[in-house]
């Protein structure tokens, strides 16, 4: 099968997609056999391959986690496994740009009939991390103002939606006036700033009357400069570091506001809280279900594993609003699960 395997750390602008042999599911293990349909393209992707991530997998590996398909008809089924061949799922597993992936059927979901698989590899990192980041961690609650930076980035975007959804108001910040235009327009922000801009906090500052936001959601790696605009008792969540730098953050700062700094980790978290990840994914699933909150797909597909590279890289370049996804094969797959409810229950 082709697939983007990192043979040696590199960039992944240096990796050329190669021919490997299948993956094989060990049904003992809980694993199924999916053929990938569509893989969400991620930053920490650009990472990885380079051997800079906090999760490193032993070289050889096929980069890619966040996928769409279904489960193979050469798939051999665990026992308990709720699947049949050809279901739609989505979820997560390593080796996700290629042809075929194994996973854990415990880290799949049905794909709702209202996604298309290219929208359903959106959902299972993107949009519960901007979930998990804004409900559970930071605890947005309804009246307030929320600061989102890199709002047009998929989790961005996401985070604007569920914010807006939390009855709370909306600040996105993006550089450029396309992405600060996708933020209203697709996130529902109420305001939005450049933070490539000196003195930007105060732009903020004036938006919310002087007082300050009082949550921020960060995956750019700006909690020290966020904390000039804040208000007393703030909640910062740190979600990545796309800027490429880790911030250390002088404490007297926190003290000033009383504010608190914490972290999302989600791929961490379907490690240490697997039934927080099931709890998430579902609320978001009945969000999507309801039309509150919809997925943001760039609108470049990218087509065929031999644009993986490219479409990190216009990650990297900050040339993408919304998630970029890799379309690996054509189609919407051969059917949904029609007992998603039962297949729920057992996850």
């Amino acid at each position: 099968m082709k697939a983007f395997q990192v043979s040696e750390h590199a960039h992944p602008s240096k990796i050329k997609v190669s021919e490997i042999p299948s993956p094989k599911a060990d049904p003992k293990k809980g694993q199924v056999l999916v053929d990938v349909y569509a893989a969400g393209l991620n930053f920490f992707d650009i990472l990885q391959s380079q051997g800079k991530y906090q999760t490193q997998p032993p070289l050889p590996f096929v980069l890619g986690s966040e996928l769409a398909g279904v489960i193979s008809p050469d798939s051999e089924l665990p026992e308990d496994c709720p699947y049949s061949p050809g279901d739609r799922v989505f979820g997560y597993a390593q080796g996700a740009y290629a042809e075929q992936v194994v996973a854990d059927w415990r880290a799949l979901i049905p794909v709702p009939e209202i996604l298309s698989l290219e929208e359903a590899a959106t959902v299972f990192l993107t949009i519960t991390t901007s979930y998990a980041a804004i409900v559970d961690r930071a605890q947005a609650q309804e009246g307030e103002w929320v600061l989102v930076h890199a709002g047009a980035g998929g989790v961005g975007l996401a985070a604007c939606q569920i914010a807006k959804e939390q009855g709370c108001k909306v600040i996105a910040t993006a550089s450029s006036e396309e992405k600060r235009k996708a933020c209203i327009d697709y996130g529902g922000a109420d305001e939005v700033v450049d933070y490539t801009k000196k003195d930007w906090q105060n732009e903020v500052k004036r938006i919310t009357g002087g007082e300050g936001v009082n949550v921020v959601f960060d995956p750019v790696g700006m909690i020290i400069p966020s904390l000039k605009c804040v208000a007393w008792n703030a909640r910062l969540v740190v979600v990545g570091f796309a800027a490429g730098s880790i911030e250390k953050i002088p404490a007297n700062l926190l003290l000033l506001k009383q504010v608190a700094v914490t972290g999302i980790f989600w791929g961490g978290t379907q490690v240490k809280d697997p039934a927080s990840v099931f709890r998430v994914t579902f609320a978001v699933l009945d969000l999507l279900s309801s039309g509150k909150v919809k997925p943001v797909l760039y609108d470049k597909m990218y087509k065929g594993l031999e644009t993986v590279s490219e479409g990190l890289g216009d990650i990297e370049q900050r040339k993408v609003w919304g998630k970029a996804v890799v379309r690996i094969r054509d189609g919407a797959g051969s059917k949904g699960s029609d007992e998603d409810e039962k297949v729920r229950a057992k996850l």
